[in-house]
Order: structure tokens, then sequence, then C-alpha cells
């Protein structure tokens, strides 16, 4: 079977190629160039670079198979770095990746690989898809690896996205795949993760966001009484659940609690002030294609790194949901993801209010 592989240049997606024309696929790989590489600009954040394509092209010519680069500079902008600059101007805290393993990776490459005459697009995510054999519909589960589970970033996808996904490194733990690697002496078998934001190289997100436009708009720092405590310089330079860089004096340790971009107002508070039980998410995207009952029991990710917590739900129309957690969840981020589960099985995900 003819299958295209989505190529960054990294161990991972190296592996999820080479495991695959191992098994006498046709395989296909394509490597995505986000961002200008004329005169001289080879540094793109932690991942991207021109190293990086070069490395993706030296393991296809290492295994044997065809490999291109397809240009995706302005898709890329107008898909994940303009949503970035947009959300954090309105105080909210984005997450690019996942607009850009779903609303990019597999929307764009679902349509490349129909012309290089392929049926499937893999990538190196530490996901599973299987398929009901009653229903016919497609399931997305974490990875076997829980420490490494990129699920998260995948709530996006669609039925009609996910009967072209294949995630070969799904029932792998990274030692296994750096050992696979290895043994087929492929350069990139040591090579270190990327864990920063991939385009925003120096890793200041407030400088490359008033690059982009945002402007240095002052505003107050209050308390959760109403109390003016200080000045701020700009409401993109914070996050809910924030405590380091606050410019602050106070005899507690004090957290951001909340960000009103329209008056440019941020709010601190004690560490308790964070908790909340309750939340509501939109854009929501429901992997069955149909929102579950009232009262289904999941538990839910608010973050990638947060340990999920048991909740019920309640879905607002098709595309809305309101979650009621079990105990108090700190750091509810406005923009961030919400990921909903039963058990190892992604129920669906939107974007919390």
């Amino acid at each position: 079977m003819r299958i295209v592989v989505a190529m960054s240049g990294g161990v991972d997606s190296s592996v999820a190629a080479a495991l695959l024309a191992q098994q006498g696929h046709d395989v296909i790989g394509l490597s995505m160039q986000l961002y200008d590489q004329s005169e001289g600009k080879r540094t793109f954040g932690s991942c991207c670079t021109i190293d990086d394509l070069h490395d993706a092209r030296r393991v296809a010519a290492r295994l044997g198979f065809p490999h291109y680069i397809v240009n995706f500079e302005d898709k890329f902008n107008e898909t994940v770095v303009s949503n970035f600059v947009r959300e954090y101007a309105a105080g909210r805290t984005p997450i690019p990746c996942v607009h850009c393993n779903g609303d990019l990776k597999f929307a764009t490459l679902v349509e490349r690989a129909a012309g290089f005459g392929a049926d499937l697009v893999a990538t190196g995510h530490y996901a599973r898809v299987t398929r009901d054999e009653a229903s016919g519909r497609y399931r997305l589960l974490r990875g076997r690896d829980r420490s490494k589970d990129q699920s998260y970033f995948l709530f996006t996808l669609t039925q009609a996205q996910l009967a072209h996904a294949v995630f070969p490194l799904g029932e792998l733990d990274k030692p296994a795949v750096r050992e696979h690697a290895r043994a087929l002496d492929l350069a990139v078998a040591d090579k270190p993760d990327s864990h920063e934001i991939c385009f925003v190289a120096s890793g200041d997100h407030a400088a490359f966001l008033e690059e982009h436009g945002v402007a240095v708009a002052q505003g107050i720092i209050r308390n959760v009484g109403g109390a003016v405590l200080g000045q701020h310089s700009g409401v993109h330079r914070f996050t809910v659940g924030q405590r380091k860089g606050l410019g602050l004096s106070s005899p507690i340790p004090l957290y951001v609690v909340g960000i009103d971009a329209a008056s440019a107002a941020v709010t601190v508070g004690p560490r308790e002030a964070l908790d909340r039980d309750e939340l509501t998410a939109s854009g929501v995207n429901w992997i069955a294609g149909a929102p579950p009952v009232a009262g289904t029991r999941v538990t839910a990710q608010i973050r990638h790194r947060h340990t999920e917590a048991a909740a019920a739900i309640d879905p607002i129309g098709a595309d809305r949901v309101r979650v009621k957690f079990d105990a108090p969840q700190a750091a509810v981020a406005p923009g961030q993801a919400l990921v909903m589960y039963v058990g190892d099985e992604v129920v669906g995900g939107g974007w919390i209010d």
C-alpha cells in the first residue's frame, strides 16, 4: 500500500517511515517547509530548520524511498501563527501544536497524499487509531507509552481524517523507537526531542508577539478584591496560573487568576483562587461525530501535562460542552485545549472558554 509519511527530521517520524517500509509499504516522505529559508535563515525555534529537512531527506535516502519538501509557509502562518498572535492578544493561552497537527498536517497532507495516489498518511505521533467493526467508526486512542502519549494534540481529527491516519509508533515506547533507529543506523537515532513552540526561536513569547503586531498596552494588576497592586505592559505577557514575572512584592505567592484584555486588567490571587470545579469549552470536535449523552463520565485534561481528572460532561448543542470535575482543578486557562477520555479513548476536545 502507498503511504505518505510526514517527516520532521526527528527520530519519531523517521522510525515511523522505516517501520512502514519494512512492512513492505510503498512509502513517500513529505516534509513541511514552514518559513522563509532564503538569505541564510537557518533557525526556526526548536524544530523545522533547514538541518531538520536535510535529516529527513538523508533518512529517506538511507531507507530507499522518495522524499519531497512541500511549501506550507502561507498555510502555517494563516492556520498556526496568526491564531497564536490573536489568542495571546485577547488574553487567552493558545496551544499551536493542536492547530498544526489537525488543521494543517492532516487536513493538508490527506489532500497531498491523494495526489500521490496514496490512501493513507502516517506521522510519528504516539497515538493509536482503530476501527469499530460494529459501527464502522474510527476510534482515537492514547499511545501505549503514557509518558509520550500525544493523543491530546489530535482531538480535532474527524472521522474522514482518521480513516486515512496511521500511527506506527502507537504501540511503542521511546527507548524502543531509538533502538529501531540505531539498528537501522539512522543518523537521527539520538537526536534530542524538541519541546518548545517551534516558531518562537528565542523562547521569548512576548517579544515574538510584539514583532508580529501585538501592541505594548499598559494596564493594571489588581487582586481578587479589586485593589490595584501595580502596572503591566501588556496582557500578552501573562497566562492564567503564571507565578513568575509579575513584578509584585507580596508576603504570599501570587498567581494570575484572570485576564481581561478589553480593560487591559490582570487579576492575581493566592494559590487557592486558581481552583475551578467547572468549565465550558467551545469548538468541540466529537470523535464519533456526535456528542455523547449528558452525564457521561470521562477523565479530562486541561493541559498536555495535566493529570487527567474525573468529571461529568454535559454537551451544549453540537459543539460546546460543560465539564464538572469531581475535584477542583487549578489554572483552567481560556484558550487551552480540553480533551476528554473514556479509558484510553478520546471522546472529543475543544477550546476552554
